[in-house]
């Protein structure tokens, strides 16, 4: 909720800084049905069936990571689509380090009001010992603001990433050119 929340915000950004949002519908993604279908792994096992699963749970979720990362690559003339691509490896590290879960801060988690269920497929939790930590989700939003959550670096890279596409692919006075390829 939080990243499409600030989202939102990155296109509500295009206009105010002299954009042209419908530009974005002349924006062809190849092989759709990736992202598509990664998606709709993550929200299955984070949303709507989080109890059991264990190995189940954690191959469906890097496997999202694969289709993403194959989605990306399809497209990747895009502005900037290799700016969110840094963004999912950052965040794909830290999982695959932590045997398949994003090692969460749990003064974050806390901060945000996040609780879990044992026993829930969580795709970010405390983990007891936890590797590259920094690159969890070591960020919160607090629990008295309405969309409370916690995020990595990965998650901020990814934010920029879309924010710098968009103001690129709708022409607006914040477009960087120089740097939507790598």
């Amino acid at each position: 909720m939080l990243i499409g929340v600030v989202l939102v915000l990155c296109l509500a950004s295009v206009p105010l800084a002299g954009g042209r949002l419908g530009a974005l519908a002349d924006v062809r993604f190849r092989a759709a049905w990736l992202a598509v279908v990664a998606i709709a792994a993550q929200i299955l096992i984070i949303s709507v069936t989080p109890q059991g699963g264990g190995f189940l749970h954690h191959a469906a979720h890097l496997g999202s990571y694969a289709l993403i990362a194959a989605f990306l690559w399809v497209n990747r003339g895009i502005p900037y689509l290799w700016l969110a691509a840094l963004g999912g490896a950052l965040n794909l590290t830290a999982i695959i380090a932590n045997g398949g879960v994003m090692p969460a801060d749990p003064d974050a988690l806390a901060a945000a009001g996040v609780h879990q269920e044992a026993g829930d497929f969580a795709n970010s939790t405390t983990v007891a010992h936890p590797h590259l930590s920094f690159l969890g989700d070591v960020f919160a939003v607090p629990s008295s603001w309405p969309v409370s959550n916690v995020f990595s670096v990965g998650d901020v890279v990814l934010v920029v990433a879309a924010l710098l596409a968009l103001q690129c692919l709708c022409g607006s006075r914040l477009a960087l050119p120089r740097f939507a390829s790598p």
